[in-house]
């Protein structure tokens, strides 16, 4: 029997650069308002949400995700030709196929890395972080950009008053590359598929094509159950991902979570028992919930407006439709 080789990757994989684009239209509550009978203080009392960015005609999924993986790329001081492969998480693109991915990697001009989408809701940016990791260690590709975009505002219900004031766009994007010590580490991640209704597309698009329903599809969810889920459930999965780094949370310089609430952010400090000196993401105030783009969007601003800083130890986590998660210990670039 012959021996495969393996693979002549480096030992290590960490974050070398990041970027993030915003949509230039900036919603308010009070846009949300004229849809739904609510109130601003019910909207940032129950979310934290203040505003959110939504994308204009022009600000398609592969126009932010350009805009995003070239500041990352040359964040990493790296050119689109030292790109091996490009691995995007979305919900948002329409197109069944060819993925988006393959788009993005000629219009940045990475030349013929290997490109592909992956569909993880808002655990997507810590799904493909992962799989970029071991990329970069088995020696498939020497640098990986990873991106989170999405332009849920295509797939919001502005009459459900439960998600109308959630959802926001944007694109957030790394690179990893190799390492000469641990900057990512194990990644603990799962799926509860028997809570996949909690968070889902109101109908199928053929039942929209056949003209089953009237309505354009949606994202819909239980708001209850989703947030007792994410308060009980993921400070026990961003424990164990601590653990599994080898650090407590003492050790912590910076806490990212997905921004999906500022509810569930508190939540998750208090439980964590996170010490003040940790700086704690919370992106969802001005950016809304953007699934797979949060983290990276986070983790960006963080870092350009100096809240956290190149060398910081930070704890992500990423959660949501499927119900999916992913967390991991990273060194910001």
């Amino acid at each position: 029997m012959a021996k495969i080789k393996p693979g002549k990757g480096s030992p290590y994989a960490g974050i070398m650069g990041v970027g993030g684009y915003r949509p230039t239209r900036v919603v308010p509550n009070d846009v949300i308002l004229e849809t739904i009978d609510s109130s601003d203080e019910w909207i940032r009392s129950r979310s934290g949400i203040a505003t959110r960015h939504w994308a204009s005609p022009e600000e398609t999924v592969t126009a932010m995700s350009v805009e995003a993986g070239g500041k990352a790329i040359a964040d990493a001081g790296l050119t689109p030709r030292d790109i091996g492969a490009v691995v995007v998480s979305t919900v948002s693109h329409f197109k069944q196929t060819p993925a988006v991915a393959t788009e993005i990697a000629d219009k940045i001009g990475a030349g013929r890395p290997a490109a592909f989408d992956i569909s993880a809701g808002c655990a997507g940016f810590g799904y493909a972080l992962t799989l970029a990791k071991g990329m970069v260690v088995d020696g498939s590709a020497e640098y990986v950009l990873v991106i989170g975009v999405e332009r849920l505002s295509d797939l919001t219900d502005l009459e459900d008053r439960a998600t109308a004031f959630i959802f926001g766009d944007g694109a957030g994007a790394v690179v990893v590359g190799p390492a000469n010590e641990p900057k990512i580490g194990p990644t603990v991640w799962g799926s509860e598929g028997d809570k996949s209704h909690t968070i889902t597309q109101t109908v199928p698009w053929t039942d929209y094509r056949d003209g089953t329903v009237d309505r354009f599809p949606a994202i819909t969810q239980e708001g209850q159950a989703v947030f007792r889920w994410a308060v009980f459930e993921m400070a026990k999965v961003a424990q164990q991902a601590l653990d599994a780094a080898g650090i407590s949370a003492d050790d912590l310089d910076v806490f990212i979570p997905h921004q999906a609430n500022m509810r569930i952010i508190d939540s998750m400090v208090k439980t964590l028992k996170l010490p003040e000196h940790v700086t704690v993401a919370r992106d969802v105030e001005t950016t809304g919930n953007t699934s797979a783009a949060s983290i990276p969007l986070a983790m960006e601003r963080l870092l350009a407006t100096g809240q956290a800083k190149s060398g910081d130890t930070a704890l992500v986590i990423g959660f949501g439709a499927g119900l999916v998660y992913a967390a991991t210990v990273v060194t910001l670039p």
